[in-house]
């Protein structure tokens, strides 16, 4: 068994957390982050107390996409230095940041150990909210599946890319057949149409019903919008800047009905 696989057998069979969304890809560039901080931020919207918990540990960036500098990160409570609750830094669109730090490569080489206590500090201080969106790194790495273990659901996104939608497979074959999310959902990020979300899919659910005998539903079709672009380049969050766009009203849509049909319990 390897050293991740060892880990993971020895994981702490908990509960699930109950209010814990993670945001998962199987590889960069599909917009992942990005639909981190809308989500929370549509929860937020929709006046439900929301936390923004950057595990894209060593490559952090949502505090970059947000324009925001918090005098305490998730560096500093790893450290000792502080707690999670002196860490948090609100955000004016309602909701609180947890913010990681991009570059830190020591906090992507956290021993295992570590990594389940964090997620459990993470499951518990998580209780002062009613939803806890997890950003995680891209790919399918130890700290990826350490941290996305005992979620309340799992949305793993993709683009219509043929990469993306290989690499979205593998991450849902591992985190599968390991057992680390009972809830998986998929997103299809950034579509020309809805149509043509509904077909990248449809792709992703036929190779997961062949082999692996099981069906993701689907959690949301994003449709691409300039204006994402263009927030992000401005360090502003679309629902700030952009509120009544293609791109804010499907993530709009797509938090309504999650809270409905993921409601903790």
């Amino acid at each position: 068994m390897t050293e991740p696989a060892v880990a993971l057998a020895a994981a702490p069979q908990t509960a699930p957390a109950r209010n814990i969304i993670a945001v998962a890809s199987g590889k960069g560039g599909v917009g992942k982050t990005w639909l981190s901080i809308t989500l929370a931020h549509a929860l937020a919207r929709e006046g439900l107390r929301a936390l923004l918990f950057d595990g894209d540990l060593g490559l952090a960036n949502v505090d970059v996409q947000l324009g925001c500098t918090p005098r305490r990160d998730l560096a500093s409570v790893i450290a000792g230095d502080t707690s999670l609750a002196q860490a948090v830094t609100p955000h004016p669109g309602g909701f609180d940041i947890l913010a990681g730090r991009s570059g830190s490569g020591n906090l992507a080489s956290l021993a295992a150990s570590r990594l389940i206590e964090l997620r459990s500090d993470l499951a518990r201080f998580g209780q002062n909210y009613d939803w806890v969106v997890l950003d995680l790194g891209a790919g399918i790495e130890r700290t990826v599946r350490l941290l996305t273990q005992h979620s309340r659901a799992c949305l793993v996104v993709t683009s219509d890319e043929p990469t993306a939608i290989t690499d979205a497979y593998a991450y849902i074959k591992v985190t599968a057949l390991e057992k680390l999310a009972d809830n998986i959902r998929i997103v299809v990020n950034m579509a020309s149409s809805e149509r043509e979300g509904e077909r990248t899919y449809a792709t992703l659910l036929r190779a997961c019903r062949e082999f692996l005998k099981i069906e993701p539903p689907l959690a949301g079709i994003i449709r691409r919008d300039d204006h994402v672009k263009e927030s992000i380049r401005r360090q502003v969050a679309l629902l700030t800047r952009f509120p009544n766009t293609d791109a804010a009203m499907d993530v709009e849509r797509m938090a309504k009905r999650l809270v409905e049909e993921l409601q903790p319990r």
